[in-house]
Formats: structure tokens, sequence, C-alpha cells
């Protein structure tokens, strides 16, 4: 299942760059024996004063045609790593050829994208900077890969 990353903005050289390719690859590597990867980060245009509906059309195109839509939402499921894993590898089994998480831009996600949302998914209820996010989210795919892959670290 190939994973899309949609976000808005363009992330630059530096620390938070090197977090997002170093854990990139790690779910690369893991996760290709799992059937999961490889990551696709899609960056649009921010859409500043023209706001998030502007931004929601540029997402959308970015969107891989029949891709399970989880949106990054603070109102969204809060959940514990495993769960996390475990949603991935269902939506794998079901079939599911490609997800986008989908990352909005400073006025966040447009109502009108987040009712085409099939998942929500939150890192609580504070608001984190959109490229930190972007790593957040990348550290967690690369743990779910570990955990699906029975890695010791994350046995109960």
């Amino acid at each position: 299942m190939r994973v899309h990353i949609c976000a808005v903005g363009r992330m630059r050289a530096g620390p938070e760059r090197a977090l997002l390719d170093d854990y990139l690859t790690r779910f690369d590597r893991t996760g290709r024996a799992l059937n999961l990867g490889p990551v696709i980060v899609h960056e649009v245009e921010d859409k500043k004063g023209l706001g998030s509906e502007a931004e929601a059309v540029l997402l959308e195109r970015a969107l891989p045609q029949n891709a399970l839509i989880a949106i990054m939402d603070e109102r969204g499921k809060v959940m514990p790593s495993p769960d996390f894993a475990n949603h991935l590898a269902q939506w794998r089994d079901d079939g599911q050829s490609d997800v986008a998480f989908i990352i909005g831009g400073a006025d966040g996600i447009a109502r009108s994208l987040r009712a085409k949302a099939n998942f929500r998914l939150s890192f609580g209820a504070m608001v984190w900077p959109h490229m930190l996010a972007r790593v957040m989210l990348s550290e967690q795919l690369y743990r779910a890969a570990t955990i699906l892959s029975g890695s010791p670290y994350h046995r109960t």
C-alpha cells in the first residue's frame, strides 16, 4: 500500500527536513517487507490570503485516485501507536492501494475537504506547526512499520 503525505507548503532544508527524510527512509526500508510504502510526499502551494478552500483544490489534485483520505485534524481520533499500526495494516489487508494523509495550511483544512475524509487522526488537542506535523506523522509511520514487523522493542 502506497502512503502519500499531501501537505500545504514547501519544506526547506533544515532540521525538520533532515528528520522527515530520515524517518521516511526508515519507513520505506522496514515497510517494504510488509507491503507498506513507499511514501510519496506531495507539496502544494501555500495560498496565503486565499485561504483553505483554495488550498483544498490543490490538495485534491494531489490525491491519488481512489485513495483512502486521512486528514490530520486536532478534532480527530487520538490513538496509541499500536492502534495506528493496526489501522494501517487493516487498510492494507482490505486491499487499499493508496492512503493519503492530508496536512493543511495555516488556516487548517477546508470544510469541503474534511467532509471527504475517511479517517481523522489527531496528535492531541494542541495545534502543531505544519512542518513538525509532517515529521511526527513520518515517525509514527516508521513506528507502525516496526510494530507490524514484530520489533522486540514494541512487544508487550
